[in-house]
């Protein structure tokens, strides 16, 4: 795959296009070569953007690392296709460069690249997003699970779900049969407790809190004002958007001295 095909395929915003294909003039691929190999291999990734951090130094909104990252996520499509994994699974789980983009748009009004810690797990084959949710190779307690992450465009309403965690159960079997695991786990603000007074009944948030035990909350944790507000975490709360009925709550909460914080839970399968 070559990396025109790959912006094409994920939906790559045409701006983030043009800057890419001016900095990458100023890249050589040779010379970071024992870096883009590291970046693919969960194991040594972490140090190996660590060290592209350090070498690139001074890189206006990320975007050497952007054209790194994305250049490594075209190789991978090559291990996909030795593994036979959908190339559909391949384009929404690398979507998520373009998703985090726009996030970054909405939230702070121009598009840069802020996830370069955390995108080197889909480059890597660590997390794949299947159906509405991701799902990454985790450990807790000595002991092999699956990390559900929730996609800022999820839907989370029952069946959606279900499928998803359908199609994930073959997934892992067809392609991971090695990888023995009994649990999911998710840690997200959307599993927090105290949203359970501030949402119907009906809320598909409740119904997919309901499906874990929770087993610690961060009351601290104030990522969710990013996510639900699309703002940056440190605006003040007067200034937050009132626009949804879970916006108007969480803002009239805040404004009172309460939080919303995050929890973590597991799901025995």
């Amino acid at each position: 795959m070559e990396l025109l095909e790959l912006y094409d395929l994920i939906g790559l915003q045409p701006e983030m296009i043009k800057t890419l294909t001016s900095v990458s003039d100023q890249i050589d691929l040779d010379q970071i070569e024992p870096y883009l190999q590291e970046l693919t291999d969960i194991e040594t990734a972490p140090q190996a953007y660590r060290d592209l951090k350090d070498l690139f130094g001074a890189d206006k909104d990320n975007m050497a690392m952007l054209y790194c990252q994305l250049e490594c996520a075209r190789r991978t499509y090559d291990r996909y296709q030795e593994k036979h994994i959908a190339k559909a699974v391949y384009a929404d789980t690398m979507r998520c460069f373009t998703r985090f983009i726009e996030e970054c748009r909405k939230k702070n009004g121009r598009m840069f690249f802020d996830r370069g810690w955390w995108t080197y797990r889909q480059i890597s084959m660590n997390l794949f997003r299947i159906g509405e949710l991701e799902y990454q190779f985790k450990e807790h307690d000595g002991e092999n699970v699956i990390a559900l992450h929730i996609p800022s465009d999820a839907d989370l309403s029952e069946e959606a779900v279900d499928e998803s965690m359908r199609q994930a159960a073959i997934f892992f079997r067809t392609y991971y049969e090695e990888y023995k695991y009994k649990k999911y786990t998710c840690n997200s603000w959307l599993m927090s407790p105290a949203l359970r007074p501030l949402l119907p009944e009906r809320s598909n948030i409740l119904s997919f809190q309901e499906r874990f035990d929770i087993v610690q909350e961060d009351r601290e944790d104030q990522e969710y004002i990013e996510w639900l507000f699309q703002v940056p975490v440190d605006t003040d709360h007067r200034e937050l958007p009132a626009d949804s009925s879970l916006q108007k709550k969480v803002k009239e909460l805040l404004l009172s001295g309460g939080a919303i914080g995050s929890a973590y839970g597991f799901m025995e399968i």
